[in-house]
């Protein structure tokens, strides 16, 4: 008896992934939670775990293939030797699926099949965004439902909207020459980095984004770090860095002025009474920003702890659904990587984000003197059309007076 391995729920508001890497083969033992694959989503990467322990007698979805919830992934064969006799049952199983590429070159066919059942609703507004009809696209869901996948593979190969007189001004990319085009390699993007890269492109042309930036002595912080660093991390089992002081410097900053903690909905404003703060963390498949709830209420122990997990997860790919979602305001630190002054693009629909960068030592002039301070440049950027320059200004400047006077965090000023 064979036991069939499915999609999982993969969380609020996701619907399809891409199948990444398999790390078992056909014939291979498995032990039961082992992981044997793992899902890319629209936020994360998911290792989906054996139901049972068995052999692998068939894998049904590719890498590279998308798949909805509840998808049949593969089939594992009870004991060692059951992966021989697997292969009957699972033609059966298989059958539907085998004949959707047998179905292909009817192209009639697939217009009839689609028109059951709508596009999803992810779907239809890719469709809507990119002026594509449904018609034009082979789904790949139950009944033919054309599926987010679908689209975004069908606008990768250049397919256009049917009033589009001149396809050539879409065109990607030139053709490269003969001598250079063996020395280039083409690899799909994945899941994460398309949606990095739309979402980005989105916020640019939705919000009305704009910069202010401003400059910080590092000098207090860093001495009370270096004195206190020894015992803190005695104490609570966490280094002390510099994101718990910034983060709870930015809540602070957010109770007073709220309207860069809040959001635009249609022609409303939402207003977060709450602190959920996204930190920015680069990964080998791209910049992930879980999110520390409530970051508000926290002490800066627990603040440093709570970004030391999320950290952790996001580099071995095991950040949850619930990581990712909520956030109000993000912080990205540039900085680690040498950066000394950008411009963050908002991680919509947020209406700020705060980026942090590398501490330098430079002359600044303090009470009529010269001197040596290790600055760190500020940069505020925020959607105009909730936050004005005045609020902008001001919150950028709370931020800096609590950084150049930590006290103000302990005693909540």
């Amino acid at each position: 008896m064979a036991t069939e391995i499915r999609v999982p729920t993969l969380g609020e508001s996701v619907s399809e992934a891409t199948v990444g890497t398999w790390f078992k083969k056909v014939g291979d033992a498995i032990k039961a939670d082992e992981p044997i694959l793992e899902l890319e989503t629209d936020k994360v990467t998911i290792e989906v775990p054996a139901p049972t322990a068995g052999t692998l007698s068939e894998i049904v979805a590719q890498a590279g293939e998308t798949v909805g919830l509840g998808a049949l992934l593969g089939q594992i064969a009870e004991g060692a030797g059951a992966a021989a006799a697997a292969p009957a049952p699972a033609e059966k199983k298989s059958e539907p699926a085998a004949a959707a590429p047998a179905a292909q070159p009817a192209a009639a066919a697939a217009p009839q099949a689609a028109s059951s059942m709508p596009p999803a609703p992810a779907a239809a507004k890719l469709l809507a965004e990119n002026t594509l009809s449904a018609d034009q696209i082979d789904g790949s869901g139950k009944r033919g439902q054309v599926l987010k996948g679908d689209v975004l593979a069908a606008v990768a190969k250049g397919i256009s909207a049917p009033a589009a007189a001149e396809p050539a001004k879409v065109q990607a990319r030139a053709p490269a020459t003969a001598e250079d085009a063996v020395r280039e390699e083409r690899v799909k993007m994945t899941r994460l980095r398309q949606t990095i890269a739309r979402r980005l492109k989105d916020a640019q042309n939705t919000a009305a984004m704009l910069t202010t930036y401003n400059e910080v002595d590092m000098s207090a912080v860093m001495s009370l770090r270096n004195k206190y660093k020894d015992i803190f991390e005695k104490k609570h089992g966490v280094k002390l860095g510099f994101m718990g002081f910034f983060t709870k410097a930015v809540t602070h900053a957010l109770k007073e002025l709220p309207a860069v903690n809040a959001e635009i909905d249609g022609t409303d404003i939402i207003y977060k009474n709450y602190c959920h703060v996204g930190v920015a963390v680069g990964t080998e498949k791209g910049l992930v920003v879980p999110i520390v709830r409530d970051a508000d209420q926290m002490s800066i122990a627990e603040i440093e702890k709570e970004i030391g997990r999320l950290g952790k997860a996001a580099r071995d790919g095991a950040l949850s659904m619930a990581d990712m979602q909520g956030g109000t305001f993000t912080i990205s630190n540039g900085g680690v990587y040498g950066s000394l002054m950008s411009s963050p693009i908002l991680n919509a629909p947020q209406s700020g984000i705060l980026g942090m960068h590398k501490i330098q030592d430079r002359p600044v002039a303090i009470g009529g003197q010269v001197v040596i301070r290790p600055m760190m440049y500020l940069a505020l950027s925020y959607d105009h059309r909730i936050v004005d320059g005045k609020e902008a200004v001001t919150f950028l400047v709370r931020v800096k007076e609590s950084l150049e006077d930590p006290e103000r965090l302990v005693l909540d000023l």
